[in-house]
């Protein structure tokens, strides 16, 4: 079940340029974001238990996008 909400999927869209949005393309783009925000956070984790630490940090976020964009 999707967690996010799917107004605020189209605003962020329309933000960035799209007219419209269909139902069909808000579906993916939810799924989609949820499966990249659950991958960043699992290398986020990584990163902060290396660390020594079991809370997740800015700087875990930060090194975890940087290698996911590489």
């Amino acid at each position: 079940m999707a967690e996010l909400p799917s107004a605020a999927v189209i605003r962020i869209a329309k933000a960035n340029g799209a007219e419209r949005v269909g139902s069909d393309a808000v579906k993916i783009i939810i799924e989609k974001t949820e499966e990249y925000v659950g991958q960043l956070t699992k290398e986020a984790i990584k990163l902060a238990t290396h660390a020594g630490r079991k809370t997740l940090k800015e700087e875990d976020i930060e090194m975890a996008a940087e290698k996911s964009f590489k």
